[in-house]
């Protein structure tokens, strides 16, 4: 039994959570999967699965070699279907994530046109607006809409996204409508930051072509897209949001625009992705189509 046979086993027993079970589906014995686990295990020189007598279970390091084992045999299937052609020369796992509201709104609706002409792809999609470490958490590529960190990851600049400036109709009607920069004075401000603990840099605005922020009061912060939107809906303060996430709830009535004249600095959207010499298939198949579906929402296209 060869390395790679080794891996499907250890993954089969992983994906399926029992001994049992995996040598069933592989049609091996179930003495002979425990043994090529219990090899594998002897190798790497610790334990991978946690066993008791009703399940079995990855360990931390159990956990850590799968994501690589899986993404090794994807690779490897890759490479042997290199020259094959039509809708399934793509197979294998992706992992990408993005912010929450961006999966919810725009790209799952759409995913079933990208797993229909390649279905032999599995796809995992983190939506969340924290920054995962795109290389220790083994994500394909991510999305990120905002200012980049440094980093040595590779960029692909897709657009920018404009902000708008706005309050429920009850937040309205208790602070009355600010019309200038001195009027907020007397309002509060949802705060946004990506994680706890960070200073809020206030209400952002652009004056003569450069951007200001002015501190604000506010009573909560929040830390993700949905529970800024909900607090904008409860009156909780102004909120300063993407104007494509905005719109519906505005002309649904939920929310108003407010400040026109001073809207906040359009934020950039880019996909990220580590460094590789070569890039699966998979991975670029996706990155292709994902920007393919964002671009058009961008009003104004960055420069590679």
């Amino acid at each position: 039994m060869d390395s790679l046979d080794t891996l499907r086993i250890f993954l089969r027993v992983a994906d399926l959570g029992g001994f049992a079970r995996a040598s069933a589906s592989l049609e091996l014995s179930k003495a002979a999967v425990s043994m090529a686990v219990q090899r594998l295990e002897s190798s790497l020189d610790t334990q991978l699965f946690h066993r008791t007598t009703r399940k079995v279970q990855l360990t931390q390091d159990g956990q850590a070699f799968y994501e690589r084992a899986r993404d090794l045999l994807d690779d490897m299937d890759e490479l042997h279907g290199m020259f094959r052609q039509g809708e399934h020369a793509l197979k294998g796992r992706l992992r990408v994530d993005m912010p929450a509201g961006l999966a919810q709104q725009t790209v799952l609706p759409r995913l079933s046109e990208f797993l229909a002409a390649h279905p032999d792809l599995q796809i995992e999609i983190s939506g969340t607006d924290r920054r995962v470490d795109v290389v220790r958490e083994g994500f394909d590529c991510v999305i990120r809409v905002g200012p980049l960190e440094d980093s040595s990851l590779v960029a692909r600049p897709l657009g920018v996204l404009p902000l708008l400036n706005c309050a429920s109709p009850a937040y309205l009607r208790a602070y009355g409508t600010p019309h200038t920069l001195a009027d907020l004075a007397n309002h509060r401000l949802v705060h946004f930051v990506g994680t706890f603990g960070q200073r809020s840099s206030g209400f952002e605005y652009i004056e003569d072509g450069e951007a200001k922020a002015l501190p604000m009061y506010g009573a909560v912060t929040v830390n993700n897209g949905q529970s800024y939107e909900a607090a904008a809906l409860a009156g909780l303060g102004i909120v300063q949001a993407p104007a494509h996430t905005m719109r519906a709830l505005i002309e649904a009535g939920g929310l108003v625009e407010i400040l026109p004249g001073l809207q906040p600095p359009a934020m950039p959207v880019t996909l990220l992705y580590a460094q590789r010499r070569n890039l699966p298939l998979r991975v670029r198949a996706f990155m292709d189509w994902v920007t393919a579906l964002l671009t058009p929402s961008m009003v104004k296209p960055v420069n590679p």
